[in-house]
């Protein structure tokens, strides 16, 4: 976590958003061939941000390997900054995508999760986390020591992603990620990570909980039937964009890098039902776009405001607080 040390200030004053997690290499198998790009949840969502303007950094963990020169190129290409600490592993991960014949995939994983350890001094404006970084200690551990530090002074966005095959028990689960989501401004899930989590739940009675643990805002994504935005104060649900699919992979990170752009840009209204509704027609938007092309292929800031049609702005470079 060198990038939060004072000494690296004036390199990365202007992030406006900070992703923390993996980045891997999707193996993608089909019957007829066998391909690798680089992703990881939060890597993808770095990569779209970065593609939708924003300047933005990510702290993970890869080695100076063939694949984590591939992943840093990757990023660069975005604009996205690949925070220093972030190469020390001895082999970069892999995720093995199985595609079905709908286009969803399965994932087999070959990962190694930590982070090295510093102490913040200055965080950015949105701080984002998730998935395989939040569950598998020991970068799991780290990342919540890091979150427990930021969520004072940055808005917290999280996306648990769940990946069943990567945890324990249910119960230990479940339990990290409350743990998690009370430190959280916004959480967004998919209706499986919700049945995975309360099966006993509907999706109206988990959005209530997690506001209930702490989070200003819940939202979950129920791929062609759209995604209901969930407030303290309202309820919502915004509707898919139609989209004929290549493949899934990276949507779901996709809507989160458009998310995240939403509430860098919507003003002082919080949550209310209007901004709600504007976050998921431009999240839905940027999720549409993606699963029109194969492989976790994110819109850049253009293709997303021609596609919402409606003006989508980059935010202006914002200075980090001293701690």
């Amino acid at each position: 976590m060198e990038y939060l040390g004072a000494a690296r200030r004036d390199a990365h004053q202007a992030l406006d958003a900070v992703v923390v997690g993996e980045a891997l290499i999707d193996v993608v198998t089909t019957p007829n061939s066998r391909v690798e790009y680089p992703g990881g949840s939060p890597a993808n969502v770095a990569y779209g941000l970065g593609l939708l303007g924003v300047p933005t950094g990510l702290l993970t963990a890869i080695a100076p390997d063939a694949r984590g020169v591939s992943i840093e190129n990757h990023l660069r290409r975005a604009g996205v900054t690949l925070l220093p600490g972030s190469k020390f592993l001895d082999r970069t991960a892999t995720a093995t995508a199985t595609l079905g014949p709908d286009g969803s995939a399965e994932y087999d994983f070959d990962i190694r999760w930590e982070l090295q350890a510093a102490t913040p001094a200055y965080f950015p404006k949105i701080l984002h986390t998730g998935s395989i970084a939040t569950f598998l200690n020991p970068g799991a551990g780290s990342v919540r020591t890091l979150l427990e530090r930021a969520h004072r002074h940055s808005t917290i966005t999280c996306d648990p992603n769940i990946r069943p095959s990567l945890l324990g028990s249910h119960s230990e689960a479940k339990a990290t990620f409350e743990d998690i989501a009370a430190l959280t401004d916004v959480v967004k899930l998919s209706d499986e990570d919700v049945h995975w989590l309360y099966p006993s739940k509907t999706l109206e009675e988990a959005a209530g909980h997690i506001l209930r643990l702490g989070a200003g805002l819940a939202v979950i994504t129920t791929g062609a039937a759209g995604s209901r935005f969930t407030s303290l104060s309202a309820s919502i649900t915004v509707p898919a964009v139609t989209a004929t699919v290549a493949d899934t992979i990276g949507a779901g990170d996709s809507y989160m890098a458009a998310l995240i752009l939403g509430l860098l840009t919507r003003g002082t209204e919080g949550f209310a039902p209007a901004v709600m509704e504007q976050l998921g027609r431009t999240a839905a938007a940027a999720a549409a776009i993606t699963v029109q092309r194969a492989g976790a292929n994110p819109p850049t800031l253009d293709e997303l405001t021609s596609a919402v049609g409606a003006p989508t702005s980059a935010p202006q470079a914002f200075a980090f607080d001293q701690v």
